[in-house]
């Protein structure tokens, strides 16, 4: 039991706020955030650390970082380093076994994060509260907003291993803050993207549904919709994907709704009458033969026959067979069938030759097929020393292996001969490119606000293209490059 007092909840004697109850909108705050405190003054003080400014582009991604990050920034802002000019680069030391490439997914996305990439009165007085951070340090923040330059592969262009997908140009202790937040956006973007690009090269053509919202973090379905998109699938269940980026959105019924009904075939009815013939009807909700049956029932009582039909268990090669044969014979040529229900692109590639005429995918590509990161990493390549040059950096010592780290600014360009991908070359940043060869890098952000000139419906064209530039052993499920990023 609790008792509501002038916007405070007590419950046994512990005071509890809602920000939601004082009226914070969801831009203000991070979240329906409850703060507990058995003291009603120290909630109130606690409450206010976590109220976030509204401002014009949305809540502030600045305080999605890792506290090291801040920790090295107040020990360079006190050493004089933090000011000098820095380079930083990200890449992937090696793909996931089996992988002849991957897909750079998440720059478009990251741009905008870094345009709300500063920090607000609540954050600072909560840094302030840690007690841990010099003043230097906090007056940095509050006045901190993002001058340098971001360069990176386009949105659904491929990489290999080594290459350079994205270059941050700013001071040192700049780049310390953003490292997080780069990471956080390309690692999970690409690694979805990479594993659905997979998916549709088996899917030869057939519809593409990603229906993975469930089974992953809200926000990160979200992402993972669009970078499913990007690289070619036709649809996603995701509606808050389709109002933010324009995504087609897809989907009609679950097995509650049949469920729901007094019985299959007055479901059936009752999905037709409310979405048309052309609506997908799922069959498996009790017995898949009889489904199929009650489903026709249905549609022929309605004029027609189903659009198409969902089967999401048994043995989904042989009940594809099956439930071609039934509808064929029964005068339902056109009616499509659509199957789900843990598909990869192994399992996918599996069912190529069968009746099947799409296939909706959740866990499997939420989760980058089994590779839930791309891998990538954010090294600093070159800093300005006291002297005033500008000098590589390569950690000397780092003997680990597979942690090799090149250092130097490099322009990355792909040399394409007759169609086909055949090396990508790394330039040092003061040399010309070769002239048979394309630039990689595009403009990101710069000028203190995004700059990366493709929308996503360009980027979905583009990667279609490009992907067909891959040597075909490089496509195949279970390849490896057959080259790397290179050094001239």
């Amino acid at each position: 039991m609790s008792d509501r007092l002038d916007g405070v909840i007590a419950i046994t004697g512990v005071w509890r706020l809602s920000a939601l109850e004082v009226g914070l909108s969801g831009s203000q705050i991070y979240s329906e955030t409850f703060i507990y405190s058995e003291n009603r003054a120290e909630l109130e003080t606690a409450f206010s650390r976590t109220r976030l400014m509204k401002h014009a582009g949305g809540m502030s991604t600045a305080l999605m970082t890792d506290l090291y990050e801040v920790t090295m920034l107040d020990a360079a802002l006190r050493s004089g380093v933090a000011s000098r000019r820095a380079t930083f680069e990200v890449f992937a030391r090696r793909l996931p076994a089996g992988r002849g490439y991957g897909v750079v997914a998440g720059p478009g996305r990251l741009a905008e994060q870094l345009a709300d990439f500063h920090f607000s009165a609540a954050q600072i007085d909560y840094l302030a509260s840690l007690g841990r951070f010099s003043d230097d340090l906090l007056q940095f923040l509050e006045a901190f907003q993002f001058e340098g330059e971001v360069w990176s592969y386009r949105e659904g262009d491929f990489y290999v291993p080594g290459s350079p997908v994205l270059r941050v140009d700013c001071s040192f202790g700049a780049g310390l803050l953003l490292e997080t937040l780069v990471l956080s956006v390309l690692n999970h973007d690409s690694a979805v993207a990479s594993a659905a690009a997979r998916m549709h090269d088996v899917a030869k053509g057939r519809h593409l549904i990603e229906m993975g919202g469930r089974r992953t973090h809200e926000e990160a379905a979200v992402a993972a919709a669009r970078a499913a998109w990007l690289v070619g699938f036709d649809t996603t269940s995701n509606m808050e994907a389709g109002i933010r980026f324009n995504v087609p959105t897809a989907g009609t019924s679950a097995h509650a709704f049949t469920l729901a009904h007094d019985d299959e075939e007055s479901a059936f009815e009752a999905q037709i009458k409310a979405h048309g013939l052309e609506t997908t009807l799922l069959v498996d909700t009790y017995e898949i033969k009889t489904g199929i049956d009650r489903a026709l029932a249905a549609a022929k009582r309605l004029g027609g026959v189903p659009g198409a039909i969902r089967i999401d268990s048994g043995d989904l090669a042989d009940e594809a067979l099956r439930a071609r044969k039934k509808l064929d014979a029964s005068d339902a040529e056109s009616t499509r069938i659509v199957v789900s229900g843990d598909l990869d692109e192994y399992r996918i590639a599996d069912l190529a030759d069968l009746p099947i005429d799409g296939y909706g995918v959740g866990t499997q590509l939420v989760v980058g097929s089994g590779h839930a990161t791309a891998g990538m990493v954010y090294k600093l390549v070159a800093i300005a020393r006291r002297s005033g040059t500008y000098e590589p950096v390569v950690p000397v010592a780092k003997s680990s292996e597979g942690k090799a780290t090149r250092g130097g600014v490099v322009r990355p360009y792909r040399i394409v001969d007759d169609g086909t991908a055949v090396d990508e070359i790394l330039v040092q940043h003061d040399r010309p490119g070769p002239s048979d060869a394309r630039a990689l890098h595009v403009p990101l952000f710069r000028a203190s606000e995004p700059a990366y000139p493709y929308s996503l419906e360009d980027d979905r064209k583009f990667h279609l293209r490009v992907r067909n530039e891959l040597p075909d052993s490089m496509r195949m499920l279970n390849s490896k490059p057959l080259f790397e990023a290179r050094t001239l």
